[in-house]
């Protein structure tokens, strides 16, 4: 269920949006933490801080997707929930959870997280 002191770790390479889209999810309410690739992720989760939530990037360099991301994450921590944004256009087969297509609004992003939050 949704809580409004959710963790998120939210990673994408592209500094703007992830900057921005922490800035607007901590002004939601919730706690962001943001890594630029899965690399910093992984550090992150197998460090034991606290994430209920993966919002994720799907094309990313260092030529490891979101999807591959979530799977390891999802290994790490058998029920963290995720969901993706993308800029690009491809195939979603592989997605663990919903896909945002970038742009996406502020409003957006929001209900996306509590929605995921609360299921």
């Amino acid at each position: 269920m949704y809580v409004g002191a959710s963790h998120i770790l939210l990673v994408d390479d592209e500094e703007s949006f992830r900057y921005a889209a922490s800035k607007v999810l901590q002004d939601a309410g919730f706690n962001v933490a943001a890594a630029e690739d899965y690399r910093e992720a992984l550090v992150r989760l197998d460090g034991g801080a606290p994430v209920d939530l993966l919002v994720s990037d799907i094309v990313m360099p260092n030529r490891v997707h979101g999807f591959a991301l979530a799977r390891m994450a999802r290994m790490r921590r058998r029920d963290l929930k995720v969901f993706y944004v993308t800029g690009h256009n491809i195939p979603t087969s592989e997605a663990l959870g919903k896909v945002l297509r970038k742009p996406v609004t502020d409003a957006e992003l929001v209900d996306e997280v509590r929605r995921v939050l609360s299921t």
